[in-house]
């Protein structure tokens, strides 16, 4: 439950060690560049956006190379591969694929050029394979398509937009040039839209007669060639097979370098890394011979940054507390098993300046009505497991993976506890299967009997504790509220926001208790509590309704608009109501997960007791209880953030906080290995 202290860490240096300040800085990533010194004389800032730009470039080079090699030679990898995480590798290592960036750039180069000239292949591939189809209505036609004749004869070669017979043709010729003898028409073919002719004339006619074909839509092809079609269309075949194989050498060549990924890998973060230096090179102000770099750092680093950097350097390192008006951003720091949580807190926002981090009180409630909500042991054992196996099995998987899955577990182990306690074990399965196939005599209260009590059975009991669990939780955040008030020395608050809400409240609950309509709905007898209990709710609640009255408007002179404000808050209680009523969300969603197992778990069972059944039990098992699970899991999930984020946040928490972004190599496929500060 804590936000690590922030100061502000100032460095004065040598403008020739600011390339290996940089990296020292970049390879610690503990720091946070936030300049102080803005338009100061004596100091400019340099433009680096050219040589960042032409880093970035170099990145997305190497990436699309990684790209070419994982579609020509895939990696294999699993079904899990993404847990993965990055691969760490030395320092050392990294050092000696950096020295032969150079070499690695021209594999690069290699690669882009080579995908490259396989993309222009398929493309005169795709353009010669349609200069193929467009000769293929040509393909009886004997001469070349640009024929024009003889001497004293002229060809005419083209087609007509529409199914066309002899008869239509001569008919045509016949019509429009009347004059014109001796013309010889020869359908070559003829599909659902054209009709492909040779027409002869005397070349003296050869106008009249062009003319009077176009009467029915005659045209010359666009594609012409100097060979008969038949020939041309074995010279594009042939022209096709050179172009495949040399598709097929540069797939060949890109293939012998799968083995260079490794390296690509590496250059690529090195530039990516060495892009963000130069980015934050940008920001540095500079002077002749010396820079400045400031930020924030982690109180329990800033003594590492300090030493690291006067051991090696000619400098000044400054240390600061953050100012007051200052605000600083936010690195949360709590235990293995509150960290687990820390994605629900950041998903609805970090703590603001003075406010607490909740991460550790939030994480018992988080993981205690996760389980109560699934609430079945197998449930909660198959959840565990998975989660366990997989942390276990990818220790490198990226920290909000780690984090989340982590959470699951938690929540997975408190699932079983929650199914032992309400005797739920893939529901009644163990009972329906000793009654199918093993014919026992299952008794009322099951084979396995439940530790606590079976929520099916007595749900107005499990409604009961809901509001109870809610009752505490709420209170918990209320508590909270009041610790930031005293932590802030804002005693009047403290007692008028927060005491006088507990007196009013408790007041509440103790005149409910021996209530007629406690007792119908808890089963607990109308006098079971003391007289003194009612007596002590009444005072208690209209000592906390006066309270209440004259004091939440305190801020205002004015007496009636205060007492106005004040009966307001006192209304606000219907809003304590329906956040209690929030909680019966345990209820319904415990209930849920039961329900729906117990009717998987009967469909199963219909087909009887033999082999056909068995088999029919084991299916329907198998996928309604994987549909139940990943149901009521996903429902689960957005119930309790629902709880924490609406009922127990809004009570104390605003969030808003900035999170920490610290200087550093930010990469996307390996990790090179360093001394860590935090």
């Amino acid at each position: 439950m804590a936000v690590l202290q922030m100061q502000r860490v100032s460095i004065c240096a040598l403008k020739k060690d600011r390339k290996s300040i940089l990296e020292r800085l970049q390879s610690m990533g503990v720091m946070e560049v936030s300049q102080v010194l803005e338009d100061e004389s004596g100091f400019e800032k340099q433009d680096t956006q050219g040589t960042r730009i032409l880093f970035e470039k170099k990145a997305s080079s190497a990436d699309q190379a990684l790209e070419i090699l994982q579609e020509y030679a895939p990696e294999k990898t699993s079904l899990l591969s993404s847990l993965e995480g990055k691969a760490l590798i030395e320092k050392e290592k990294y050092a000696e694929s950096i020295s032969k960036k150079e070499d690695i750039m021209d594999v690069v180069s290699d690669l882009i050029g080579w995908q490259k000239e396989i993309a222009e292949c398929r493309a005169n591939i795709q353009k010669t394979e349609n200069q193929i189809e467009a000769l293929s209505p040509w393909l009886s036609l004997d001469v070349p398509m640009n024929f024009e004749g003889t001497g004293s004869v002229k060809a005419l070669i083209g087609s007509f937009s529409s199914v066309m017979t002899l008869e239509e043709i001569y008919t045509l010729t016949a019509e429009h040039a009347p004059d014109v003898e001796g013309v010889d028409v020869t359908i070559l073919s003829s599909d659902r839209d054209s009709t492909y002719v040779v027409v002869l004339c005397l070349r003296e006619q050869a106008e009249l007669v062009e003319n009077a074909l176009r009467q029915g839509g005659f045209a010359r092809p666009s594609q012409l060639c100097d060979e008969i079609p038949k020939v041309e269309q074995e010279n594009l075949t042939a022209e096709i097979g050179l172009l495949e194989k040399q598709i097929e050498v540069c797939q060949n060549h890109i293939k012998e370098c799968a083995d260079k990924r490794a390296q690509l890998r590496v250059i690529s973060d090195y530039f990516r890394t060495r892009a963000q230096k130069y980015e934050v090179l940008g920001t540095i102000p500079q002077s002749e011979k010396t820079f400045l770099i400031s930020g924030y750092v982690p109180k329990k680093a800033a003594n590492a940054v300090k030493k690291a950097m006067e051991e090696n350097y000619d400098l000044v390192v400054e240390i600061e507390e953050i100012k007051e008006e200052e605000e600083a951003p936010v690195v949360l720091s709590n235990n293995g098993f509150s960290e687990s949580v820390e994605g629900v807190l950041e998903s609805y926002g970090l703590p603001k300046k003075g406010e607490v981090d909740p991460t550790f009180i939030m994480s018992f409630f988080y993981v205690f009505f996760f389980g109560l909500m699934l609430s079945d042991a197998a449930y909660g054992l198959v959840i565990f497991l998975a989660c366990f196996i997989a942390i276990k099995k990818f220790p490198r998987m990226e920290r909000g993976m780690y984090k989340s899955l982590k959470m699951f577990m938690y929540c997975g182990l408190s699932t079983l506890v929650w199914g032992v306690l309400f005797g739920g074990y893939f529901g009644d399965a163990i009972d329906v299967v000793a009654r199918t196939f093993f014919h026992v005599d299952v008794p009322s209260t099951g084979l396995i009997k439940a530790v606590w009590f079976v929520p099916l059975n007595d749900p107005m009991r499990l409604l009961m504790y809901s509001m109870l669990f809610g009752v505490i939780h709420l209170f918990m955040g209320l508590g909270i509220k009041g610790y930031m008030l005293a932590k802030e020395k804002q005693y009047m608050d403290f007692f008028c926001d927060v005491i006088i809400w507990y007196v009013f409240l408790i007041g509440l609950i103790l005149m409910l208790l021996p209530s007629s309509i406690f007792a119908s709905i808890s089963q607990i007898p109308a006098g079971t509590f003391p007289p003194a209990v009612s007596v002590t709710g009444k005072v208690m609640a209209i000592a906390g309704a006066v309270g209440l009255l004259l004091m939440s408007g305190r801020a205002n002179k004015n007496v009636a608009l205060r007492l106005a404000l004040g009966a307001y808050d006192i209304y606000n209680v219907t809003g304590w109501l329906s956040d209690v009523l929030s909680y019966s969300r345990l209820l319904a969603l415990g209930l849920a997960t039961g329900v729906i197992a117990s009717v998987v778990n009967q469909m199963g069972s219909m087909l009887g007791d033999g082999i056909l059944g068995a088999i029919g039990f084991i299916v329907v098992f198998i996928v309604g209880h994987t549909l139940n699970l990943a149901i009521n899991l996903l429902g689960a999930y957005v119930h309790t953030n629902r709880l924490q984020f609406v009922e127990f946040f809004g009570k104390f928490y605003e969030g808003g906080g900035k999170p920490f972004n610290p200087f550093k190599l930010t990469t996307k496929y390996v990790d090179v290995k360093e001394e860590t500060y935090l």
